[in-house]
């Protein structure tokens, strides 16, 4: 055997990408998600010949955090959303290798933690909407900076399901 049947690939750059790139990417992925949200609330309304916004409401929510699992657990197991190609953001497990299914899942319900420790307070306190928006907007923000204390700068989120988010370069065009 030659010395070239030997050659190892570069390991992969495991680098986080700065936290405002990924925050930038979180708030694009929200924008896109106003797509999603209309047409699964669409489908699900009439399927289920809803009249009213407040009927089914828990019905819908449930729907939706389905509709959001195959979402995000599909385009993560590929190593990518939309939002995250658009700022060469990508997904991998620890050793930087594609996600598995069940990987990017428990990616998925691990992401919850952005959103549900303010929304528990706001139902245990019973708060007002506008309160909980606050609360919500503040903890995203806590939960964001946390990220810093993490020792390659990860989301907890993401140390806890064994992923992490890398810098991704495009793809040179060929001609």
């Amino acid at each position: 055997m030659t010395d070239s049947a030997h050659v190892q690939l570069p390991a992969p750059d495991l680098t986080a990408p700065s936290l405002r790139r990924r925050m930038a990417c979180w708030l694009y992925e929200g924008m896109l998600m106003f797509g999603v949200v209309f047409i699964a609330g669409y489908l699900f309304s009439a399927l289920t010949q809803t009249r009213h916004a407040l009927d089914n409401r828990h019905e819908l929510q449930a729907f939706l955090f389905l509709v959001f699992g195959i979402y995000f657990t599909w385009f993560w197991s590929k190593g990518q959303t939309l939002a995250m190609k658009t700022w060469h953001i990508r997904v991998v497990d620890q050793q930087g290798r594609p996600l598995s299914q069940l990987r990017a899942l428990l990616r998925y319900v691990l992401s919850w933690m952005w959103f549900l420790p303010p929304l528990a307070v706001g139902f245990i306190w019973q708060l007002a909407a506008v309160e909980v928006t606050v609360l919500l907007g503040g903890w995203v923000a806590i939960w964001a900076i946390l990220a810093r204390f993490h020792p390659q700068r990860q989301f907890w989120h993401d140390a806890m399901a064994g992923t992490r988010l890398v810098s991704s370069q495009p793809q040179p065009k060929g001609k």
